[in-house]
C-alpha cells in the first residue's frame, strides 16, 4: 500500500467499523475519523435528532457531503456509516481515493452488537431483525462492489481483525 493512502471502512451497523478503525489508525499512525461523529460535530446534534427533523434523506445529504470532504484527506482511517454506500457519488469517492475495507458480518452478530444501542434510528422498529435483513440485502452488494479487501468480523476480537487488515495491506492485496 502507498504510504499515506487512506483506508475507508465500510459495512453494516455493528460490524465493528469504529472499534477496528480506532485501533487500525493507532497502529498505522493515521488519524481516525468516524463519519457519523463528524456529522454530529458539524451539526451540534446527534444522528437520531437529524433523522427526526430532516428524515433519512436529509441525513443522507449530510453524509454524502461529509464523505466527499473526508475522503479527500490523506493518511486517515475513516469509519463510514452503514448507509454511506447508498449514494453512487460516495461509492466512487471511496473507491477512487483510498483502500476500501469491507467489514463483513451476519445479521445475528449485528443484533448482538446493536441491541443495547439507542443511537441507531433505522432500528427504531418492532422488527429489528427484519430491518437488518432488508438493509443487508440492499447494501451488501454495494459494499462488495467497492471493497479492495473483505474481512469477516463475526466472533472475532478487534485486534484479530486489525491484524488481518494490516497483513493484507502489507502483502499488497489492496495495491
Amino acid at each position: 500500500m502507498q504510504p499515506g493512502r487512506s483506508i475507508f471502512l465500510v459495512g453494516p451497523m455493528g460490524s465493528g467499523k469504529t472499534a477496528v478503525g480506532r485501533q487500525l489508525a493507532r497502529r498505522l499512525g493515521y488519524r481516525f475519523v468516524d463519519s457519523d461523529a463528524e456529522i454530529e460535530r458539524r451539526t451540534g446534534v446527534d444522528i437520531p435528532f437529524i433523522f427526526e427533523k430532516e428524515g433519512e434523506a436529509g441525513f443522507r445529504l449530510r453524509e454524502r457531503e461529509a464523505v466527499d470532504e473526508l475522503t479527500g484527506q490523506g493518511g486517515i482511517v475513516l469509519a463510514t456509516g452503514g448507509g454511506a454506500v447508498l449514494a453512487e457519488e460516495s461509492r466512487q469517492r471511496l473507491a477512487e481515493r483510498g483502500v476500501v475495507v469491507y467489514l463483513e458480518t451476519t445479521v445475528d452478530q449485528q443484533l448482538a452488537r446493536t441491541r443495547h444501542g439507542r443511537h441507531r434510528p433505522l432500528l427504531y422498529t418492532e422488527d429489528p431483525r427484519g430491518r437488518l435483513e432488508s438493509l443487508m440485502g440492499e447494501r451488501e452488494p454495494l459494499y462488495r462492489s467497492i471493497a479492495a479487501i473483505t474481512v469477516r468480523t463475526d466472533g472475532r476480537k478487534v485486534g484479530s481483525v486489525v491484524d488481518e487488515i494490516e497483513r493484507r495491506l502489507a502483502t499488497g492485496e489492496a495495491a
